[in-house]
């Protein structure tokens, strides 16, 4: 398994199928890109289904044994099953998605080796829900949630943005998780440094202060330093949570924060390269001036660019981006380290005879 200076070994990829979607949340940075959405026809500059294969394949030669398929809205792309039926057998796959295509495909979907699916799920209230994502697709949503649970998806994770328009329907959407079993909710802090609007974003910390007042148990997990907060659900018989703290998950509901946002320990502990619908590897979320192209997706080619970004990741908050005087500046060893140009000042990748295949 490759690691990167700092010791963080790569074990998963997050790889964007599309920028498409069929939805147009105010929130969105499309994996960090910003708002590149256009069609939802097909375009020709997104990944072939062999050339995602292929990516996959190499990888897996590196002990990389996760991975996220995520947009834009990936479902959008009718080989998704297929792409996943082909995805390497060690390698434990999931999904993000806004849901409303999973009615009809979430069976094929598991068929093919789907394990774990993500939903997007920002409110309750359907008008919120309408406003944020600029969609009234709000029944699709939820049935999509059902047709996860009914393909045996369960747990099914549910994630919420948290920011100025969804924060008061934390509650509201942490109690219809206690209360249904097979759901688990994933707040996610708004990321205005990448997504913008900075007046939109809430304090987390007040957001981890109501859960541990509501949670019957909290346990911390060792990646990004999450913690879980288990709520038991009312009206089941026996104890949801054991004296050992050992939980049984048909009598609670968990919520997690995901707060990567001036987090050391979030990025201190990150073990994924992303890569971008157009065959791109980023090192982080957060930048832009890391980009690297794989040229024409030969296997030499992925491995030399793969070996490269993994060499080159820098943790964002702690190294990349440093305190001075209370506030984060960019440290100035990595102003001058990437090519002026960004992404386009990568030459294609040159490979020998013998390792242009496919």
């Amino acid at each position: 398994m490759l690691a990167d200076e700092f010791g963080r070994e790569v074990s998963g990829v997050r790889v964007s199928l599309t920028d498409r979607c069929n939805f147009d949340c105010v929130y969105c940075h499309n994996e960090g890109l910003g708002d590149t959405r256009g069609p939802m026809a097909p375009r020709e500059h997104e990944m072939s289904t062999d050339d995602v294969v292929r990516f996959l394949e190499v990888v897996a030669e590196f002990g990389v044994d996760s991975v996220k398929f995520t947009g834009g809205e990936p479902l959008l792309r009718d080989d998704v099953a297929e792409i996943v039926a082909r995805t390497p057998e060690t390698m434990e796959v999931s999904l993000t998605t806004n849901g409303t295509m999973l009615p009809g495909r979430a069976a094929d979907l598991v068929d093919a080796g789907v394990e774990r699916v993500n939903i997007s799920q920002d409110a309750l209230d359907r008008e919120t829900f309408k406003q944020v994502t600029q969609a009234g697709a709000y029944d699709a949503v939820m049935d999509g949630v059902d047709a996860a649970l009914s393909a045996g998806l369960a747990p099914v994770k549910l994630n919420m943005v948290v920011f100025e328009q969804t924060a008061g329907y934390v509650p509201e959407m942490v109690e219809h998780v206690a209360a249904n079993e097979g759901l688990r909710l994933q707040l996610i802090e708004y990321m205005p440094e990448i997504a913008g609007h900075p007046e939109w974003a809430v304090d987390i910390d007040r957001v981890h202060d109501w859960l541990a007042e509501q949670a019957d148990h909290v346990e911390r997990r060792e990646m990004h330093d999450r913690k879980r907060y288990w709520i038991a659900r009312d009206g089941v018989d026996g104890d949801a949570i054991a004296d050992d703290g050992a939980v049984d998950e048909s009598k609670a509901g968990m919520v997690e924060i995901v707060d990567p946002v001036e987090n050391r320990t979030f990025c201190a502990n990150c073990h994924r390269v992303r890569v971008t619908h157009e065959g791109y590897l980023k090192g982080c979320l957060n930048r832009n001036d890391d980009l690297r192209p794989m040229g024409e997706m030969t296997r030499a080619g992925i491995r030399e660019t793969f070996r490269e970004t993994v060499a080159n990741r820098v943790p964002y908050y702690g190294e990349y981006m440093i305190e001075e005087d209370g506030e984060w500046v960019v440290n100035e060893r990595y102003l001058d380290d990437p090519p002026a140009g960004g992404a386009d000042a990568y030459p294609t990748v040159d490979e020998t005879p013998a390792e242009t295949d496919d």
